[in-house]
């Protein structure tokens, strides 16, 4: 049983050890990824406006700005949920091996518990049971 733990403890913190770099490196691309959507974005509406405005050299209605703001706040929303899906993500992969890890090590230690017990459960009947053949 020990042997198996051990090997089944071990395989975890290599995977771990194999994944983070692959995490951090995830994490680094979703920022950069994050970064370039909102550049993206940012610059869709000033060229929106900005030829809107260079090519008929009059104002913009008023409508028209506050039809692409919720647009603009939508699409804003919708990165900043991305990039928590991300950050989400990411801690899942790098908890999930510790938790099973650890676990098993607390499953571990609850079967010597209770296997500690039982004995001194069974060492007590064993006394209880010789002091009533004697009496």
């Amino acid at each position: 049983m020990k042997a198996k733990f051990l090997n089944f403890l071990t395989v975890c913190v290599v995977t771990l050890a194999v994944l983070s770099p692959e995490l951090v490196v995830f994490g680094i691309i979703w920022e950069r990824h994050i970064e370039l959507l909102e550049s993206q974005n940012k610059t869709c509406e000033v060229s929106k406006t900005g030829v809107a405005t260079q090519t008929k050299n009059i104002p913009l209605p008023q409508t028209k700005i506050h039809t692409s703001e919720p647009n603009l706040v939508n699409k804003m929303l919708t990165v900043t949920e991305q990039y928590k899906l991300g950050t989400i993500l990411q801690w899942f992969f790098v908890l999930t091996p510790i938790c099973v890890g650890l676990a098993i090590i607390f499953y571990d230690r609850y079967l010597v518990y209770r296997a500690a017990v039982l004995k001194e459960q069974v060492e007590m009947l064993e006394r209880l049971w010789q002091q009533s053949i004697e009496q």
